[in-house]
């Protein structure tokens, strides 16, 4: 039998550090923390509850964030 992918690693983060940053400082930040997705929304977007490892999302209003969550 084949064995299980592993999934990516997803890097050690707290996510309210983003919370108050610029949306672009956020995003720039995650990224070089080593986030592969990057996700931005208004609030109140109808979004999917699947988990993705190595995604991080953030609720951007007035272009800052203010709320971050994993997956």
């Amino acid at each position: 039998m084949a064995s299980l992918p592993t999934p990516p690693a997803q890097p050690d983060d707290a996510t309210e550090s983003y919370v108050g940053l610029a949306a672009e400082t956020a995003e720039r930040q995650a990224r070089s923390r080593g986030w592969d997705t990057v996700r931005a929304v208004p609030p109140g977007t109808f979004l999917t509850m699947e988990f993705r490892q190595g995604r991080i999302n953030f609720q951007v209003e007035d272009d800052t964030v203010t709320r971050c969550w994993l997956g």
